[in-house]
């Protein structure tokens, strides 16, 4: 009869056999020190966007509607296509192509940035390539998605470009929620980063984030699913201590060390330097210094049904709004006197 030991040792034996007989379809089988010695021949990932983005990383960039991510990242492009790297942002690798595929902006809109008031327009690197949509060229015949792909294969070739953005998801796969869409978008991308050598960043929206509570990973549409499948992300953050103000936080990285961290984001601010839109770094701090203290939420809270209370029933007195809202009839009489009355009366209003 045979022993344990000698069942794993032909165990070990079949193992080597099938690889040595290329039975193997997808896997690759090896010891962690063949793989370490593989390793040293291969470059170390240089950094494009300091601690946050570096090459053969795929990646995601995301925020609250309208806080300046597409800004941002053309900033960014900007450093990395010139050599230059964005201020504040340590660039390890050289000057390189990079594809923007830009689902955001309209040719006027992404000239009025980069301008003043349509003259003097900046000079972007030749490198800098952007990919948006020709509309003459979109048809309602199912097949979007599939010569969109193709489209982007044909302009790495081209381009010889290893840096890729995409801005945003949501044009790509407008259900990036859903399991099946997440997966297979993700493994089309990891499979282009791994033939090609790519770079890839992406950019997404988020719901509505509470201005009370630190970013996480958990804040991304569809995160769940899309996570599990970057090697990193960060993002950006409304800031309470002024409303021109962002900060930049990382929530996922595998590349090195978090730089910014919650007990280390960095803030900025959108100015635009003639011709360039782009940030200017303020300082670095807390994350906790640009949230919105979570008393001054709950009175907002607060303020809303009284106001919603009011405009459905009209007739309650101040004392029983009081009394359903669990506040004083003092606070409610404070807050109605504080708002327009026409926009609490009128009968076509909806409640909040």
């Amino acid at each position: 009869m045979m022993t344990a030991e000698a069942r794993l040792q032909q165990a070990r034996e079949e193992v080597v056999a099938q690889a040595a007989a290329g039975k193997y379809k997808l896997l690759q089988c090896e010891t962690a020190n063949e793989t370490i010695k593989r390793a040293e021949s291969q470059e170390i990932p240089k950094k494009l966007i300091g601690a946050c983005f570096h090459e053969k990383e795929v990646g995601f960039f995301f925020s609250d509607t309208g806080l300046g991510k597409s800004i941002f990242i053309v900033q960014a492009i900007d450093g990395i296509t010139t050599g230059r790297g964005m201020p504040g942002f340590e660039m390890e690798a050289e000057a390189q192509p990079v594809l923007l595929l830009d689902f955001e902006l309209s040719d006027k809109q992404f000239q009025n940035r980069y301008s003043e008031n349509y003259q003097n327009n900046y000079q972007f690197s030749e490198r800098f390539f952007r990919l948006h949509v020709d509309r003459d060229k979109v048809a309602d015949d199912g097949e979007i998605e599939t010569k969109l792909k193709e489209d982007i294969e044909t302009a790495i070739t081209d381009k010889g470009a290893k840096i890729v953005i995409v801005d945003n998801i949501t044009w790509i796969k407008t259900e990036t929620e859903k399991a099946k869409d997440a997966l297979l978008f993700m493994k089309y991308l990891k499979r282009l980063q791994m033939v090609h050598g790519l770079s890839i960043l992406i950019l997404a929206h988020t719901p509505k984030i509470a201005e009370s509570t630190p970013i996480s990973v958990n804040d991304m549409a569809g995160s769940k699913q899309l996570m599990n499948f970057v090697d990193c992300a960060f993002a950006l953050g409304r800031s309470h201590k002024g409303s021109e103000l962002r900060y930049l936080k990382q929530v996922k990285v595998r590349a090195c060390e978090a730089v910014f961290t919650t007990n280390n984001v960095v803030s900025m601010k959108i100015e635009k330097d003639r011709n360039f839109t782009g940030f200017r770094i303020v300082d670095y701090g807390k994350e906790y210094e640009h949230l919105k203290p979570l008393k001054e939420v709950e009175n907002e809270i607060q303020i809303d049904k009284i106001a919603a209370l009011k405009r459905l029933n009209p007739e309650l007195s101040n004392r029983e709004i009081a009394r359903k809202i669990g506040t004083n009839h003092t606070k409610v009489k404070r807050v109605l006197d504080s708002l327009d009355t026409q926009k609490i009366g009128g009968d076509d209003e909806q409640p909040f």
